[in-house]
C-alpha cells in the first residue's frame, strides 16, 4: 500500500482518466441500444461522468459528426492523455518501477 501512496500522483489522475474513457465506452456500447435522452439511473450516471470529457471533445470537432463518433474520439483522446500523462512522469523520473511479481 505505500507503493501506492508514494506515487499518488501517478495512480490518482491515472485511475480517475480510466475511470472516465472506459465509463465512455460504456456510454457509446449502451448508447447503440437506448434513445440519448433516457431516465435510466445508470445512463444518467454515464452522462454525468462523461458529459464534461464530450463537451471539450466536441467543442474541438466538426459539428458534422454525429455523436457516436464524438464519443469514440473522446475516447481515444483520454487514452492518448494516458499515456502522454505516463511519459511525462518516465522522463521526468517519477513514474513508478515495474517490478516482477514473486
Amino acid at each position: 500500500m505505500s507503493q501506492f501512496w508514494s506515487y499518488w500522483y501517478f495512480h490518482l489522475p491515472n485511475f480517475v482518466l480510466a475511470a472516465v474513457m472506459y465509463t465512455m465506452l460504456g456510454r457509446l456500447a449502451l448508447g447503440f441500444f437506448v434513445p440519448e435522452n433516457w431516465d435510466n439511473f445508470i445512463w444518467r450516471g454515464f452522462r454525468l461522468v462523461t458529459d464534461p470529457a464530450v463537451r471539450v471533445v466536441r467543442y474541438i470537432t466538426p459539428d458534422v459528426l454525429a455523436q457516436p463518433v464524438v464519443l469514440a474520439f473522446a475516447a481515444l483522446w483520454l487514452m492518448v492523455l494516458r499515456v502522454a500523462y505516463f511519459g511525462l512522469l518516465f522522463n521526468a523520473g517519477l513514474a513508478p518501477a515495474a517490478t516482477g511479481g514473486n
